[in-house]
């Protein structure tokens, strides 16, 4: 499993030059007009972990593959988009596959770079954004609602389901999210979520995009999305698409530097995929042997058995044992040898939780 993101936010805010340098792929056209990205873009990105270099410079592996993030960069979205306005609803279906959106909303001024409204106002444009994401999904709810009712004649059990439908409407109805409606833990939301794929049901990242200058402090337009942000329960994140892309190619010492230059130790893509992470409540698990070292996301609190199934499901269908050991202790002891003979590789069941940096070897029988 990966983590995907997908990138949105109005025309010409700087999303594709942004998708441009995460991804360090320069292709997604950035250019000074609405709508320049025509068809969703796609990359697969690793994930910046240090602990995988430690680990194959004791194992010395054939290859080291990291976890990966998808990003998908979409085209601007505009006032209407749900009812075909701009580039429509071909674009909103798109954000349907990903697990988190990335709102990009411009937070700096600059008179040569045209804004579709006319201003700079980052609450403006994430209610235009939102509004467009609720429409969309109450057109999807209504036309679930539509086959529901035309069920129910033949089916009577359904009518829970109808009902909680109707009163999830009413709550997109009101402006808000499907994420403030479902509850997770109860089977008749679970059903419906799954059914539906709702816009509006996925956790939200906001993404300040300002100058290089705005890195050094925060200007009133992140102050004002920062607020926004933590009322509603979610991450944002403060990243200059210029400065990103700036340091695209560079080494690690010089991007330190670069980035120490601007009072900043996290580049834009590290800092969206630890808060896309935290979000969804994923995490890392490593295996290391002579062919590779790789790292395997998962998510938090799963068991031995569920997190061997990323690797393949007869490993979670034949499980035995897992083998474990701590990063650190790992690091300490240099070797899987080592580690065994001081007596810090555990032997865990299929209760065993999976901790973050665990480095594991599972057996099983099929």
């Amino acid at each position: 499993m990966s983590l995907s993101i997908g990138i949105v936010g109005l025309p010409n805010v700087g999303k594709s030059t942004l998708f441009n340098a995460l991804t360090k792929a320069q292709n997604a056209e950035a250019a000074n007009y609405p709508f320049c990205t025509i068809e969703p873009n796609k990359a697969v990105v690793p994930v910046p972990d240090a602990r995988l270099a430690e680990l194959a410079k004791l194992v010395n592996p054939e290859r080291i593959v990291a976890a990966t993030v998808d990003f998908i960069d979409i085209a601007g979205l505009v006032e209407g988009a749900s009812k075909g306005e701009g580039l429509g609803n071909k674009f909103l279906g798109n954000i349907r596959e990903c697990q988190a959106i990335l709102e990009v909303v411009r937070c700096f001024e600059n008179d040569d770079i045209v804004h579709v409204s006319g201003s700079v106002d980052p609450v403006r444009d994430v209610e235009v954004i939102e509004t467009e994401l609720v429409l969309a999904d109450m057109q999807t709810v209504e036309s679930r609602l539509e086959r529901l009712e035309k069920q129910l004649k033949a089916d009577k059990s359904i009518k829970p389901k109808l009902d909680r439908a109707k009163e999830l409407l009413a709550h997109l109805e009101n402006g808000q999210p499907a994420r403030a409606f479902f509850h997770s833990d109860e089977e008749l939301d679970r059903e419906l979520m799954s059914e539906l794929s709702l816009l509006t049901s996925k956790r939200v990242i906001y993404c300040a995009n300002v100058d290089e200058d705005g890195m050094s402090s925060d200007s009133e337009h992140v102050r004002r999305l920062g607020e926004l942000a933590k009322s509603r329960g979610e991450q944002m994140v403060k990243i200059s698409a210029k400065m990103e892309e700036e340091l695209v190619g560079l080494e690690d010492e010089e991007r330190a530097e670069f980035l120490n230059s601007f009072g900043v130790t996290e580049s834009g893509l590290e800092q969206v995929i630890r808060k896309g992470f935290d979000l969804l409540g994923l995490t890392s698990y490593f295996t290391a042997g002579p062919k590779e070292v790789k790292a395997w996301t998962i998510h938090k609190g799963w068991s031995a058995p569920k997190a061997a199934s990323v690797i393949h499901t007869d490993f979670e269908r034949g499980f035995i044992r897992a083998e474990v050991i701590s990063y650190e202790d790992y690091i300490h002891h240099g070797s899987e040898a080592k580690c065994r003979a001081a007596g810090v590789l555990r032997v865990e069941g299929k209760e065993y939780k999976v901790q973050d940096g665990d480095v594991m070897h599972f057996l099983f029988n099929v």
